[in-house]
């Protein structure tokens, strides 16, 4: 029987991509036994990468959009088309996004998810009708009124003026007005990939776990704070949806409560969400091992990232996962009930930062081959029975 090895990896922040690492775990299987029949699927938890991950994965391309970057600069911007479907992707980072931005000059007082909306009213006005949509990594904490007032909703004062907004804006709002906010967004579908469950407002919520992330003093939180309960408040009015304590409302600076307030959105774990997309569980058929892996590798590992997640649709078609991982931290015991058998570090011995990040890929491809030839003690030459 031929052997099917699936390898679906993230990327290994800094040094490979996840279609590198693929291709770098795929040479060392293959110098293991060569006739190994091998599928290679990069794989992405919702995070930085995801939009890539689903884009390569499924054959699809990519639309260059310019659009208004977190402090109104404008930015060159990307989303993607999914290759086997009428999908779109959109990454908030590429236009809305912390990495965007100078350190020095982070505020989240004055910065938007204007842009955000534009990439999605581009995607609406060249048909796309359903969305995936990555938020993670944002510069902002507006509550996502920026990419909704890109959209077309209006906000006012307590005078009757129009609020142009922004962070420091959300204390405020008096009025929402939906009238003009775009009706294309009510026929479409948008599927939050998202492993955040913080609240919009508290001491769990958006500003105050978030907010000094993106330069917020602490007397920039309180108000931060004091704008994101007005705004919560203003929404509660407008359409009945809580959220003020609603799990995920938080994420993205709180653009995960506009979207859930707002659209006919669905937020669910970003592996699950690739997974899904990527048509991954149909790759596990007659597989007989996953071999799957990240930068790091440790207790947080658990709560939903790329290689538990890979694990877990492994378990249920009764395929063992194994992993690789740039380092190794603690309390990775945790992993083995998600079907994960085995961890192991790609790191050979004693090496700086830099050279184990430069010697990567060959590093990744040596630890695979190493593995596989251990894997392939318990397989019997004859018949390729595993056991």
């Amino acid at each position: 029987m031929e052997m099917k090895v699936v390898i679906a990896p993230d990327s290994f922040k800094g040094s490979m991509t996840a279609m590198e690492a693929a291709l770098a775990i795929e040479e060392g299987v293959k110098r293991a036994r060569p006739g190994i029949k091998t599928v290679s699927m990069p794989m992405a938890d919702g995070g930085e990468g995801t939009m890539t991950c689903l884009v390569q994965t499924t054959g699809g391309h990519y639309e260059k959009v310019s659009v208004k970057g977190p402090l109104g600069n404008t930015v060159n911007a990307t989303f993607g088309c999914l290759g086997h479907s009428s999908t779109c992707v959109i990454e908030m980072a590429e236009a809305s996004g912390i990495a965007l931005v100078d350190k020095s000059n982070l505020n989240p007082m004055e910065a938007s998810t204007y842009g955000t909306g534009q990439l999605i009213k581009e995607a609406l006005d060249q048909g796309y009708r359903h969305f995936i949509l990555a938020i993670g990594g944002s510069a902002t904490n507006d509550g996502g009124t920026g990419m909704l007032h890109a959209l077309g909703m209006r906000l006012y004062d307590s005078t009757g003026s129009e609020i142009t907004p922004a962070g420091k804006k959300l204390v405020d709002i008096k009025e929402i007005n939906v009238s003009s906010f775009d009706p294309r967004i009510q026929e479409s579908t948008f599927l939050i990939a998202s492993d955040v469950q913080n609240p919009l407002i508290g001491p769990t919520g958006a500003t105050h776990v978030f907010g000094p992330q993106k330069g917020a003093t602490p007397v920039m939180v309180k108000e931060l704070e004091k704008g994101m309960e007005n705004w919560a408040d203003r929404v509660y009015e407008q359409t009945g949806y809580h959220l003020h304590d609603h799990p995920g409302a938080g994420a993205a600076g709180g653009i995960g409560g506009a979207f859930l307030a707002f659209f006919p959105a669905k937020m669910k774990r970003g592996i699950d969400v690739v997974i899904e997309a990527t048509q991954f569980k149909d790759s596990l058929e007659s597989a007989t091992l996953v071999l799957t892996g990240e930068g790091q590798v440790d207790y947080q590992t658990a709560s939903g990232k790329t290689p538990m997640g890979v694990a877990q649709a492994a378990k249920e078609k009764g395929i063992p996962t194994i992993v690789f991982a740039g380092s190794v931290g603690v309390g990775i015991e945790s992993l083995y009930e998600y079907g994960i058998k085995s961890v192991h570090s790609i790191v050979e011995g004693p090496m700086t930062l830099d050279e184990a990040i430069g010697r990567a890929s060959e590093l990744l491809s040596m630890r695979a081959e190493q593995v596989m030839r251990t894997f392939l003690v318990s397989v019997v030459d004859q018949g390729e029975k595993v056991y």
